[in-house]
């Protein structure tokens, strides 16, 4: 085959790899692993299912590739918070990158507190390799700043667990939150979280 119909089938590859994954991310985002289907996934894809099964063996493997390109994204503000830095700076930084990701990356928050709702059963292994370390990793660091007058006492595992829950809310509850709120709710939230942890954290 010549060059030009190589390079010409792996785009076409690569458009429906795409178109794939993102209707995947809705139909999961929408009804959970256990709901979704590869009949809906292939209609939100505008493909047909044998046409999905030629580029994976299933449900399961799509989910995984999901859950496998979410985690590095995931992890990202927490990598970025910096031990040399000013510590509440980098924590309010940190509140700051979650509420972006709840704003920018609902369905990708919605998929992961679904697989972490059915005990992570397909995320398990990158929770145990990537996020423990990391987490316990930070975790040392907001106690070195705590340890050195910087922050108030607080428990660092339990600081973090506030934010994620605190910034999440707002991707995962998003029709709740939507009808609930008179204004823009994400600004409305950074002015709120800014203020709370501020409090929480000055020594």
């Amino acid at each position: 085959m010549p060059d030009g119909a190589n390079k010409k089938t792996s785009r076409i590859q690569q458009r429906n790899r795409h178109l794939i994954l993102d209707a995947a991310l809705d139909v999961f985002s929408a009804h959970g692993y256990r709901g979704a289907t590869l009949d809906q996934i292939a209609e939100a894809a505008g493909l047909s299912k044998p046409n999905i099964l030629y580029y994976f063996s299933g449900k399961e493997e799509i989910h995984v590739t999901l859950l496998n390109r979410l985690m590095e994204t995931w992890l990202d503000p927490l990598v970025e918070m910096d031990e040399t830095g000013d510590p509440m700076t980098e924590l309010m930084g940190y509140v700051h990158r979650k509420l972006d990701m709840a704003r920018d990356l609902p369905r990708e928050s919605r998929l992961f507190a679904g697989e972490i709702l059915q005990g992570a059963p397909r995320m398990h292994p990158h929770l145990v390799a990537d996020l423990k370390p990391l987490f316990d990793q930070k975790c040392a660091v907001i106690q070195g700043w705590v340890d050195a007058g910087k922050l108030a006492p607080v428990d660092p595992r339990h600081l973090i667990f506030s934010i994620w829950s605190t910034t999440q809310h707002y991707a995962d509850f998003d029709v709740q939150v939507q009808v609930l709120s008179d204004n823009d709710p994400m600004e409305g939230a950074r002015r709120y979280l800014d203020r709370l942890f501020r409090q929480v954290l000055s020594p």
